[in-house]
């Protein structure tokens, strides 16, 4: 490990050092930051989509081999913004983006502009944010940068420096519950905020020559700087191949080590009865063989990334056919439900992959590939929102991300969704008809908590409407019915039950009996969804 020289500047070798470590030490605990989320749901993620948005931000930085600093931030905000996912990860590009911006045109920087660095680095994270709210990684960045802005002009050590942020970091997050009331009850700390003080904290350990915890073995793993490194030289972009495996006593630790040596990019994340694999390899065969050997493998989905860039550079060049000006892309969580999306009028589908949200770059790549010059976009997703607001910025054709935070508020859009129409009337409508649906999603608690005065353990059932946990019990059907006794029911005229991949017709047929029974004023409508994690998405109109 590196240490830094306590000379009055950095060089981009020494950020390049910090950024990796800053990643590595994050990665080595993403389940620990996604145990922190406050809603007790399966696929609550925020250190998968921060490390996630870090991974696409060292394809930059092992790219380049210079020593320029502002070469290197600029290299690492480039890919974080195209990779970032979910809203913790948008932030965080953010925060990369604060550095991109400060140390442009910046051979070294002193601690004054890597201070500057973060006070740039907070302003961009808040303004990301439609509604910015307190006790969360917005405080912890901007907590930090005040810190940097008032010891910035002091003489001493860059680590001593880096360690004063950190303090500051580490403090703030510690006062978030008191901030922000859903933590306190819930009995955890900001999830978004405690992976930025992994991230700061790597980051600070490399400064000080400290080793960084490495439980991966890969490339990408190494908190050392290979000067002679050069990512164009690494082999085609093979396969993204990405499944769950499922057991009782699954040794995560041997997996991670096993895995990331099959390929490049490696994330194993979860714990002993579930973990999430992601990979990029030129065989997917081979990490399929092995994950069966440790228990059963759900949710695999196998990407040929060279026929994708084909396909896309082939989609650049033909984008001058004749085509409508106006195009609608949607994200979706199953292919049973981008088949409804499709014929509601949908150009593009992306695949949520069931397993993450859609990133900026997947919400880009599907803008370029229409031929439209205008394009609306129906994340339906409230992890994905922020994701397609940044593609749309970046994009070079006029896009607008509407805040669809469900399926049934896309669906209810695109049934909105004119191609023939003008594009702003047409953005009018749909964000209309979105607001006009209420959801209701029944899924199984992923660990014990107490919130909104409801106390849930694991294992249990929940229901949440509109997002916020309003229901638990034991029994799916009574659950589902409870939430639906929150509402006035009078002023409902059809409810939709989509089903995932852990209930069956049956089931929903007799979930839409009951509330039949309950309503008899009701239409009742059931569609195979496909969904992973969520049993029921339930649309109120």
């Amino acid at each position: 490990m590196t240490k830094l020289t306590a000379s009055a500047s950095i060089d981009g070798l020494q950020l390049k050092g910090m950024f990796i470590a800053g990643s590595n030490w994050l990665k080595a605990r993403a389940d620990h930051v996604n145990a922190l989320n406050v809603f007790p749901v399966p696929d609550g993620d925020t250190g998968t989509n921060m490390v996630l948005t870090l991974q696409a931000a060292m394809q930059g930085v092992h790219a380049y081999t210079g020593s320029h600093a502002g070469d290197l931030a600029a290299a690492a905000a480039q890919g974080a913004l195209m990779g970032a996912r979910g809203n913790s990860g948008v932030i965080l590009s953010q925060i990369l983006l604060g550095f991109g911006e400060a140390f442009k045109d910046k051979a070294t920087f002193t601690r004054s502009e890597f201070a500057l660095a973060l006070q740039i680095a907070s302003h961009k994270a808040y303004n990301a944010v439609l509604y910015p709210v307190e006790g969360t990684i917005l405080t912890v960045i901007k907590e930090t940068a005040l810190t940097g802005h008032q010891l910035a002009r002091q003489r001493g050590k860059f680590t001593e420096f880096l360690a004063a942020l950190l303090a500051t970091a580490q403090h703030t997050l510690r006062l978030t519950p008191k901030l922000l009331p859903a933590l306190k009850e819930a009995g955890v700390v900001d999830s978004g905020g405690q992976g930025l003080v992994y991230f700061l904290e790597g980051m600070f350990r490399y400064a000080k020559g400290l080793p960084v915890e490495e439980q991966e073995t890969g490339e990408w793993a190494t908190g050392q700087i290979d000067k002679s490194h050069r990512f164009a030289d690494l082999p085609a972009y093979g396969y993204d191949v990405q499944f769950l495996i499922s057991g009782t006593d699954l040794k995560a630790e041997a997996i991670r080590k096993r895995i990331a040596g099959m390929g490049q990019y490696p994330l194993v994340v979860g714990n002993a009865q579930l973990l999430r694999v992601h990979l990029h390899t030129p065989d997917p065969g081979v990490p399929l063989s092995y994950g069966v050997t440790q228990g059963n493998l759900l949710d695999i989905v196998i990407e040929n990334l060279d026929e994708q860039s084909r396909q896309f550079t082939r989609a650049q060049s033909a984008k001058t056919g004749a085509a409508s000006d106006i195009a609608l892309v949607c994200a979706a969580p199953s292919p049973e439900l981008a088949k409804i999306f499709k014929s509601l009028g949908a150009a593009v589908i992306i695949s949520e992959r069931q397993t993450m949200p859609p990133g900026a770059q997947d919400f880009l790549q599907a803008i370029q590939r229409v031929s439209a010059n205008k394009i609306l976009l129906l994340p339906n997703n409230k992890n994905s929102i922020m994701a397609a607001r940044q593609a749309a910025s970046l994009a070079e054709k006029t896009a607008q991300a509407l805040p669809s935070e469900t399926v049934p508020q896309g669906i209810s859009a695109a049934l909105a969704f004119n191609s023939e129409a003008d594009f702003d009337l047409n953005a009018a409508r749909m964000l209309n008809a979105l607001r006009h649906v209420q959801t209701i999603e029944i899924t199984q608690a992923a660990r014990s908590v107490k919130l909104n005065g409801l106390q849930v353990n694991r294992g249990d059932i929940i229901g949440l409407l509109n997002n916020t946990l309003t229901a638990a019990g034991l029994n799916i059907n009574q659950v589902a019915l409870d939430v639906l006794a929150q509402q006035d029911m009078s002023n409902i005229e059809i409810i939709g039950i989509y089903y995932g991949q852990d209930a069956s017709d049956a089931t929903a047929n007799a979930l839409a009996d009951l509330i039949t029974a309950a309503y008899a004023h009701l239409k009742v409508e059931v569609v195979y969804g496909g969904q992973a994690h969520t049993h029921y998405i339930i649309s109120l109109e």
